[in-house]
C-alpha cells in the first residue's frame, strides 16, 4: 500500500466519523425539547463531527500534495468559541427561566448566577426592570 492510498481511506474514514457525528447532532438538535437539553446536541457532538470532516480536509490536502493548515486555525476557532456561545445559551435560558431553575447553594448565597448581593438589590430597586 502506498501512501496515497492510506491516506485516501484516513480519509474517507475521517468523513464517514465526522458525518455520523454530525446526523447525530442533528437529529439530537430536532428530538430534544427542552432547551437545555438541546444545546448539547450541537455544542458536543457537532463540534467533534466538524472537526473529524476538517481533519478529512487536512489530511486530502496533505496527500494530494497541497497541504494546508487552514483548518486547523478553523478547528482551533471552533473549539474555543462553541463552549464559550453554549455557556451564554444557557445563562440566557436560567435568567429567562425557560428551564429548571439550578439548586440554591449550600454555603454561600451569592455565587449564584440568579442571587446577587443585598447591596445589589437595594441599588436595583430604585430602577425598573
Amino acid at each position: 500500500m502506498t501512501l496515497d492510498v492510506i491516506a485516501t481511506y484516513a480519509t474517507a474514514v475521517f468523513l464517514l466519523i465526522g458525518s455520523g457525528f454530525v446526523i447525530v447532532g442533528v437529529i439530537g438538535l430536532l428530538k430534544f425539547n427542552d432547551p437545555m437539553t438541546r444545546l448539547h446536541a450541537p455544542t458536543k457532538v457537532g463540534t467533534i463531527g466538524i472537526g473529524m470532516l476538517l481533519l478529512a480536509s487536512m489530511t486530502h490536502a496533505f496527500a494530494s500534495g497541497d497541504g494546508s493548515l487552514h483548518e486547523l486555525l478553523i478547528m482551533a476557532f471552533l473549539f474555543v468559541t462553541a463552549p464559550i456561545s453554549a455557556n451564554f445559551i444557557a445563562k440566557v435560558n436560567i435568567h429567562s427561566r425557560t428551564c429548571e431553575v439550578p439548586p440554591s447553594p449550600s454555603r454561600d448565597d451569592t455565587w449564584s448566577t440568579l442571587k446577587s448581593p443585598d447591596l445589589d438589590q437595594e441599588i436595583k430597586g430604585g430602577v425598573q426592570e
